[in-house]
């Protein structure tokens, strides 16, 4: 089953995602999805991957994905071109779930677990106001999200006091407002909702040492990405200086990264996201690294219906799962609206879907629609078979 074209779409409307739709000579199309800096990875997938893609064989994920890896390393790989590879290997596995007519979790060995363990990030879209509703009143937010079946959420309420001191000092007095939200929330519901902390790697570890001995009352689930990942050892610091578990981070990509992350101790839980790292078999191969250091790990899904489904299927699959994250801005506004898709959550936790592949179809009116930006790459790529690596100098026909 050869590709014969890989296609972005982007919509006005949902400027920060990327979907990609994989074409092969059998007519199947699959699916996948990166989200954020999308004028980089757009160039990436077909200014970079396309060509080396082209022709190649669809089933052969491994393969292809290693191919273009041992090629995109020759100049720095963790950025634009691997989430890039990411959307393309997604939709590769798509493609394997079509053809065989088989759910993603099925072709990954099956499920460990029937239901999703997930948090809710509080950001808002279009006329879901989440993220205004935990800003004044945390506490009917934490009501909200329980009547919906959420008994998890994440909020940022330290983020603001940051932007005085460049994330350098933080005084008691923004620490005590900062700590308003997470009152209303224990307030209004008691220990029925837990609640995350997301840090967004702002501060240093003097003020994030502060800001965790004010939590530490209100027994919090987790802080996430406490400082920027560039400071293993700065974060490891903090983690053994507070009982509430240290997450991170989705800044790394690839399991090298995750690696040292795994092998310096660095946090008690571990996070990473799909559609960033390099796609549903690289994070299965970084799930199973945590598992062999006692590490569990969170799914970052911040994106569109496909990452969401991704997550589902790879959480499924995945012992180690702490939870996944799910936004229900998204998923109650945006998802229906592109793929039909409309999952929600019962007792803290969401279903599988069943496929086949992702289960998850872009509807026919989103191809059609006025805001739609799509780039084609076709034909026959330069690469004329997958070969292996040495001077690429010499292969006149890869660049």
């Amino acid at each position: 089953m050869k590709i014969t074209a890989i296609e972005s779409l982007q919509w006005a409307e949902y400027p920060r995602l990327m979907t990609v739709r994989v074409h092969t000579d059998t007519g199947i199309i699959g699916l996948g999805e990166t989200v954020d800096k999308i004028p980089g990875s757009k160039g990436a997938l077909h200014g970079t991957i396309a060509p080396l893609v082209l022709g190649q064989d669809a089933l052969d994920i491994e393969g292809v994905w290693r191919f273009v890896m041992d090629n995109i390393m020759y100049h720095g790989f963790a950025g634009a071109e691997v989430r890039a590879l990411s959307a393309l290997e997604i939709a590769l596995w798509d493609i394997m779930g079509k053809h065989y007519n088989a759910p993603l979790y099925h072709l990954l060995g099956g499920r460990v677990r029937n239901a999703i363990p997930v948090y809710n990030t509080c950001v808002g879209f279009g006329p879901n106001k989440d993220y205004e509703t935990w800003h004044h009143d945390a506490g009917a937010l934490a009501k909200s999200l329980i009547a919906d079946g959420v008994n998890a959420m994440k909020i940022w309420p330290f983020d603001p006091y940051s932007e005085k001191s460049f994330g350098q000092y933080i005084s008691l007095a923004d620490i005590e407002d900062g700590l308003k939200p997470v009152r209303q929330i224990r307030d209004a519901v008691g220990n029925d909702m837990e609640i995350g902390i997301e840090c967004h790697f702002r501060w240093n570890r003097a003020s994030m040492e502060r800001i965790a001995r004010a939590l530490e009352p209100y027994n919090i689930l987790f802080i996430e990405d406490v400082m920027h990942a560039v400071y293993p050892d700065e974060i490891k610091a903090l983690s053994q200086k507070t009982s509430i578990p240290v997450v991170g981070s989705e800044l790394l990509m690839t399991r090298w990264q995750y690696r040292e992350w795994l092998e310096n101790h660095t946090s008690q839980i571990l996070m990473t996201d799909p559609v960033w790292t390099g796609g549903i078999s690289e994070t299965r191969k970084i799930a199973s690294l945590a598992e062999t250091f006692g590490v569990p790990i969170v799914l970052h899904n911040i994106a569109g219906p496909i990452c969401h489904a991704v997550a589902m299927h790879l959480s499924a699959n995945i012992p180690n799962l702490f939870m996944c994250e799910s936004v229900r801005a998204f998923y109650q506004n945006y998802f229906p609206v592109i793929s039909g898709y409309a999952p929600s959550a019962k007792n803290g936790h969401m279903p599988i879907p069943e496929g086949p592949g992702l289960g998850v179809s872009l509807l026919p009116e989103m191809l059609e629609r006025a805001d739609l930006t799509r780039q084609i790459s076709e034909g026959e790529g330069l690469a004329k078979g997958r070969r292996a690596m040495g001077d690429h100098w010499a292969v006149e026909d890869i660049r």
